[in-house]
């Protein structure tokens, strides 16, 4: 993971003549006043069921505001608040302020915000058993003499805080550690009633099925990795011997960009809201020589998708430049993909859209000076200018902003979708991580910072979860997916072989490729 994010954020904006990577951000967010409540965007889960307000869990007056509760008791080492907002606290006062008591249910912004954020300090499965011993001590549910009214009480507080952990963060339960511990709590919980029952065992369904969805998800991953990786071999093998491209498969732009917004959407899907905060390894100097406590091996999802942007980058480079095509046809290829692009911009598609881009400015493409000369690139420079970087890439916030003020108020799936470009989302969130240290001087964890950090992983969490409109066409997806990508090196050589070197350096490229033995 640590090579992953020095790559992404070591790269600029490609101009012609240069590889497609991650684009480098200009200037780093502001930390705006974090909310006395929340934010409207941040998950809210639904109670698990109307029986259970029957039953006692009647949520009126129940979501205090933070300065009426469990402030007493830390003195120095409690919460902070400055305009009835939480800023800082130290770790122990925070995990206090998640656990339900009789009186008291956490806001579930701030249960989103603690648990995003809480992994930089803590293991998830240690904070589970520490939220577990809270619950079942502090509420003295161990006493076999208590209340039975009291565990009627507080037992659907306590489940309620629970299948907000399993719906919005299900991943952290991979680790066997956190599962056992849910279902030792649960179990606790449902005792001697059959509706808890009920519940417990739907919120395990529920989890469980979420967690078989992923593995299945990233097996299929690594089997269209591996089509690709096969379909590059026989290529290498056979350069001639290429039988398709994208048109021959589909010349209708639209159609394409509908696909491309497909494998958009369903990587995005499988993106856990944490792994924005676990590709964060950096260790703060005020934890106390503690060891880093991130999993690097949890941010796969976030990984795969960058890697898909990459691919389409290259893809694109790959279809313009495939050595059996004469000048005419590469000139409809960079228009086709042109307009595929100008579709993705319509639906709101903006990582599909610079992918193209990129792989249009790479440097073997870009130097095909007379074929471009054959090209309208009218549109193109208009695309161009959208996603210019400059002004901290103003033009494409401008839009982005028009495209998610559209999915807010929209009518139907198709205008909901909003993808962002991904790899700027990435480093606004890192840079906000970087700007502020996350604890205080005093020891206190830095909450006002997590808040921020917290609103724009929810702002992703809303885009992700559109179900994409548009019918799947099996064909072309798994050409996108799986059709052969040439090197940079390669793209080179092909490029160099359709319009050849132009000056010593180009031809001293063009030399040095040749004799490599095996290129791709």
């Amino acid at each position: 993971m640590a090579k992953f994010l020095t790559e992404l954020l070591g790269c600029t904006l490609p101009d012609k003549g240069t590889s497609p990577g991650m684009f480098q951000s200009r200037s780093q967010p502001h930390l705006g006043t974090p909310p006395s409540s929340g934010y409207d965007n941040m998950p809210q889960t639904p109670l698990l069921t109307g029986m259970l307000v029957s039953r006692g869990y009647n949520n009126k007056n129940l979501y205090q505001s933070p300065n009426q509760t469990k402030e007493e008791g830390y003195g120095n080492a409690g919460l902070c608040y400055r305009d009835n907002a939480l800023v800082s606290g130290s770790l122990e006062a925070l995990i206090h302020h998640l656990v339900p008591s009789m009186d008291y249910y956490p806001d579930m912004t701030y249960s989103f915000t603690f648990l995003l954020s809480s992994r930089l300090f803590i293991h998830p499965y240690e904070l589970m058993s520490k939220v577990c011993h809270l619950c079942v001590e502090q509420q003295r549910l161990s006493d076999p003499q208590a209340d039975k009214m009291r565990i009627r009480k507080l037992a659907p507080r306590i489940l309620q805080l629970l299948q907000e952990w399993t719906e919005t963060f299900p991943y952290d339960y991979r680790d066997e550690r956190m599962m056992r511990s849910l279902k030792e709590l649960t179990q606790r919980m449902a005792s001697g009633d059959e509706l808890y029952r009920k519940v417990v065992h739907q919120m395990i369904q529920v989890l469980i099925r979420k967690l078989t969805t992923l593995s299945q998800y990233e097996e299929a991953l690594v089997k269209v990795n591996a089509t690709a990786t096969d379909r590059l071999t026989v290529l290498k093998a056979k350069p001639q011997a290429i039988q398709r491209d994208m048109l021959s498969v589909c010349n209708d732009p639209f159609t394409v960009a509908q696909q491309l917004t497909h494998i958009e959407l369903e990587r995005l899907s499988y993106i856990g809201p944490e792994e924005f905060i676990q590709a964060f390894e950096k260790k703060d100097p005020l934890d106390n020589d503690k060891s880093c406590f991130i999993d690097h091996k949890k941010t796969s999802n976030l990984e795969a998708y960058v890697e898909w942007f990459n691919r389409l980058s290259f893809m694109v480079a790959t279809e313009i430049c495939m050595p059996v095509k004469k000048k005419k046809q590469r000139a409809r290829v960079m228009e086709f993909f042109i307009d595929v692009a100008r579709e993705c911009f319509n639906i709101g598609n903006f990582n599909s859209l610079m992918a193209i881009i990129s792989g249009m400015n790479m440097s073997p493409v870009s130097r095909l000076k007379k074929t471009w000369s054959k090209v309208k690139t009218d549109k193109f420079d208009i695309l161009e200018l959208q996603m210019d970087p400059s002004g901290n890439f103003y033009n494409y916030r401008t839009a982005f902003r028009g495209a998610t003020q559209r999915s807010r108020t929209a009518n139907s799936t198709r205008e909901k979708i909003v993808i962002p470009f991904f790899s700027l989302l990435i480093k606004d969130i890192y840079f906000l991580n970087e700007g502020c240290s996350n604890r205080m001087q005093n020891g206190h964890v830095n909450f006002e910072k997590f808040w921020e950090m917290a609103k724009r992983v929810s702002e992703f969490m809303v885009w992700k979860k559109v179900e994409c409109p548009f019918e799947k066409d099996r064909k072309i997806l798994q050409y996108l997916l799986t059709a052969p990508v040439f090197s940079e090196d390669t793209l080179c050589l092909a490029s160099y072989d359709s319009e050849g070197p132009e000056n010593n350096m180009e031809k001293d490229r063009w030399k040095s490729l040749r004799y490599v033995p095996s290129p791709g």
